[in-house]
């Protein structure tokens, strides 16, 4: 299975490094040298890789200049589910695990919304929780009690004016 690690958004230079707005949790080994990757229908393997300004710098191999990269500026960029070896420790999950699940409220069990996107702050991670409006969730252990794929939702304990 393939999923979208990201979208190409500009270029720097003249040589044919690419900016790359990343969708992956684990951006650093998906864009590791070596890796192959899928943009509009081609692929192309990584010859380096490097972050400049919040955006995640790519080069591709036998890629030595801008007009040859130039056509796929806006294109997303795919990769195989599994083509990057991701161990996870308990309690971490895969952005694609997580978007799609309901919310549930520890006291009533009542769902609140689905999770829609996923922020990465430094501290912890925010899920976009989206129903009859939109909440910002903390991946703290405070407020986030169970995670269940198997059922698909995430049980809440939300703190004072998370819900307001």
């Amino acid at each position: 299975m393939k999923i979208s690690i990201g979208r190409l958004v500009n270029f720097h230079g003249v040589r044919g490094e690419v900016k790359v707005m990343s969708d992956s949790d684990f951006a650093e080994s998906r864009f590791s040298p070596g890796s192959t990757v899928e943009v509009d229908g081609t692929d192309y393997i990584i010859e380096s890789y490097r972050t400049h300004k919040n955006f995640h710098m790519l080069k591709f191999e036998g890629v030595g200049n801008i007009n040859e990269v130039e056509h796929l500026k806006g294109a997303e960029i795919i990769q195989e589910v599994d083509a990057v070896e991701i161990p996870l420790a308990e309690g971490e999950y895969h952005y694609r695990e997580i978007i799609g699940l309901e919310v549930k409220l520890e006291d009533s069990l009542e769902v609140i919304g689905t999770i829609e996107d996923i922020f990465e702050t430094g501290a912890n991670d925010v899920w976009v929780v989206k129903g009859e409006k939109q909440y910002m969730v903390p991946y703290i252990e405070d407020v986030v009690k169970d995670v269940d794929l198997e059922q698909g939702h995430v049980i809440i304990h939300p703190m004072e004016g998370l819900l307001e």
